[in-house]
């Protein structure tokens, strides 16, 4: 009897996990490029998508017969379409529900950090200043952190990591979040709209749904305390880009740091990547936020175990 062929598309550490699971199966490193893993599911059993830049659409999935799982090695599945996905019945996956094995998983917490104390320091134009052979350190004033306020979108394991780092800078912490229960200790429980007014940084931290499209929505951004930071690494489409765009060219917020854009990986002329060409207010990463070699093997071992018991090998 032939092996199943289970697909992976990511980072070659992540292929060295699935490899070491699924024994019993034929695994095949395919490039992150449609036609390529298009091609290659027509045979394949099992799908580990640890990259999410495909977007795997009805047409796909209906040229492979064969599919019945697709484990991702995130948290979220939106670049997948449900059309054919639900009409077969093939089973889709995420480490959504996997808490015990993300509590320790911290990247993407990490570079919302990062990118809050980048924003906060003026990083990138202050090295892009001295590799320029300048030194003038007047040009670039930064924002401490200690004793403002740090407003969360979002109160779950990723929110609740930003919150131990706002606390050890020494930053009163503001949370909304309408479905967490229990309330975490050292978030100030409040509205969004009012959180938003008081908080200098803004971080979002929740799953991209029909209810958080756009959930940072012009209304919202407009009553924003001015020269706040918003940090994104969740999903572009939880803001509302046009009106993010609008505040940052008004000086309204100060500054945004951006792991996510609505459209991605297809980002050229994005209005907020054209921006960034010409205004130093703005820093946006290539959604890197869960992207750490020792982190990628853990997640996606889970994966391909998820892969592997509903495959019954």
């Amino acid at each position: 009897m032939s092996k199943p062929t289970i697909i992976y598309v990511g980072a070659p550490e992540g292929f060295e996990a699935l490899a070491e699971t699924a024994t019993a199966a034929d695994c095949i490193h395919v490039e992150a490029e449609h036609d390529a893993l298009a091609a290659a599911l027509k045979g394949a059993h099992g799908l580990l998508d640890a990259s999410m830049k495909v977007r795997i659409d009805d047409a796909m999935i209906a040229a492979s017969p064969n599919l019945q799982v697709i484990s991702c090695a995130t948290t979220g599945s939106d670049h997948i379409a449900r059309g054919e996905v639900g009409n077969r019945g093939i089973n889709v996956n995420t480490l959504r529900e996997d808490g015990d094995l993300l509590a320790g998983i911290t990247p993407a917490a990490e570079l919302s950090w990062a990118l809050a104390l980048a924003c906060a320091r003026r990083l990138p134009a202050a090295a892009a200043h001295t590799r320029s052979g300048q030194w003038v350190r007047e040009e670039f004033p930064g924002t401490m952190l200690n004793g403002r306020t740090l407003g969360l979108v979002g109160c779950g394991r990723l929110g609740q990591w930003m919150s131990r780092y706002g606390a050890a800078f020494g930053m009163r912490v503001l949370g909304h979040d309408p479905y967490m229960e229990p309330w975490p200790d050292g978030i100030e429980k409040m509205e969004l709209a009012e959180m938003v007014a008081q908080s200098d940084v803004v971080s979002v931290h929740v799953h991209l749904s029909e209810e958080t499209t756009g959930l940072l929505s012009p209304d919202l951004l407009a009553g924003i305390k001015p020269g706040a930071i918003v940090i994104n690494t969740s999903r572009g489409a939880i803001i509302d880009e046009a009106a993010l765009l609008a505040g940052l060219e008004s000086g309204r917020i100060g500054a945004a740091g951006l792991d996510v854009l609505d459209g991605e990986p297809e980002i050229d002329q994005h209005p907020l990547i054209v921006y960034s060409r010409s205004h130093d207010n703005l820093i946006v990463t290539p959604h890197i936020g869960g992207f750490s070699p020792d982190a990628v093997r853990v997640v996606c071992r889970r994966a391909a175990e998820k892969i592997m018991a509903k495959l019954g090998l």
